[in-house]
């Protein structure tokens, strides 16, 4: 049975332009793309609520996502992006909580190589998984953005001193 063809959005962001693609069965990837592209005069059908979702994180109106997602991928892969959706908007984990919270810490080097196979940036969010000593690790978009996603859900107040 011949599988429909993805439908593709371009859309700009406060970190440069974002390529969707999805069906009815669900959003598969979501990624930056740092070569010039022409942003989507029209969004499909399929892609619209996640293109509007997206605009009310970036605007900051939106922390939690809820939107039908497809990510194509191995069994194990599925299962350690799926563990990084409970993650919650704000916080951040080390590898190694990630591969306890997988059940095997013998897994971590294969937990964090999914994670960076993790084709839905932002909704499946591997930004916020961190090293165990609190530095930004790797990520597919640059750590410049992974930095911008972070500070975004977690922007730290200001105190005024006098």
């Amino acid at each position: 049975m011949p599988s429909n063809p993805l439908e593709i959005a371009i859309i700009d962001s406060p970190l440069g332009l974002i390529e969707i693609k999805g069906d009815a069965q669900g959003i598969q990837v979501v990624s930056f793309r740092d070569e010039t592209a022409t942003i989507s005069s029209t969004i499909p059908k399929n892609l619209q609520n996640c293109v509007t979702q997206l605009q009310e994180y970036f605007s900051g109106s939106r922390r939690d996502f809820s939107i039908l997602l497809n990510p194509q991928g191995t069994e194990f892969q599925r299962k350690v992006w799926q563990i990084l959706q409970e993650i919650p908007a704000g916080k951040t984990r080390s590898y190694l909580d990630q591969a306890k919270a997988y059940g095997d810490l013998k897994a971590i080097r294969a937990i964090a190589s999914a994670n960076g196979k993790n084709p839905i940036s932002i909704l499946i969010p591997c930004h916020r998984v961190i090293g165990t000593d609190g530095s930004l690790t790797g990520y597919a978009g640059g750590l410049w953005r992974k930095k911008w996603l972070l500070e975004h859900e977690n922007p730290s107040k200001q105190q005024r001193l006098f």
